[in-house]
């Protein structure tokens, strides 16, 4: 007994609504890198149920290609926070304004 694509539809669709909501609520550099990782596993999960549901690999393959854009996503990310943390004493995002001219 399969469990239907529409229950694996909402599911991606809560995980990517967290990840929004992270992204638009918070002033924290790592919630912004883990909403986004959130937002990229919703999609993982909506690749993988059509997958299943087609009964191909192409969606599997899609979200295989996707981790490991994310993977150098967070690898970039980590070295950004690193960076705004030594300058600024802190991962808050709003305080990385004071860098323009």
């Amino acid at each position: 007994m399969a469990v239907p694509t529409s229950y694996y539809v909402v599911l991606s669709a809560a995980m990517f609504c967290a990840g929004l909501f992270g992204i638009l609520t918070r002033s924290n550099a790592l919630t912004f890198l883990m909403s986004v990782e959130l937002m990229l596993n919703a999609a993982n999960v909506n690749f993988v149920a059509f997958s299943f549901h087609h009964g191909n690999l192409t969606g599997q393959t899609f979200a295989l290609f996707a981790m490991a854009l994310a993977a150098a996503e967070v690898a970039i990310g980590i070295g950004i926070i690193v960076t705004l943390y030594r300058n600024f004493g802190g991962t808050d995002v709003t305080i990385a304004r004071e860098m323009r001219w």
